[in-house]
C-alpha cells in the first residue's frame, strides 16, 4: 500500500509542476495527470530494467475488481486479482 502511495503522490507532484509550468492555466487537469502519469511510469520501467526488478502495479477498476500488470524485460503479463 506505500508503494501506491508513494507512486501516486509522485505522479501528483509531476502533473502539479506541468500545471505550473502552463502559468496554472485551468481546464488540463486530466492532460496533465495522464502525460505525469506515463513520465513516472517510465521512469520506474527504466529503473526497473537496469536494475532486474519485477514491477507490479494495482489499478482499480470499477466493479471491484483489480488488475495487476507484471512487467519484466520486454514482455507484459495481465492477470485479474
Amino acid at each position: 500500500m506505500k508503494k501506491k502511495k508513494g507512486l501516486h503522490d509522485e505522479i501528483a507532484t509531476v502533473a502539479y509542476e506541468s500545471y505550473e509550468t502552463r502559468d496554472r492555466v485551468h481546464g488540463h487537469d486530466l492532460d496533465d495527470w495522464f502525460v505525469a502519469e506515463k513520465i513516472v511510469m517510465e521512469k520506474h520501467e527504466r529503473h526497473a530494467k537496469e536494475t532486474g526488478q519485477e514491477i507490479e502495479i494495482g489499478k482499480k477498476e470499477e466493479k471491484g475488481f483489480s488488475k495487476t500488470v507484471n512487467k519484466r524485460g520486454h514482455g507484459y503479463r495481465v492477470s485479474n486479482v
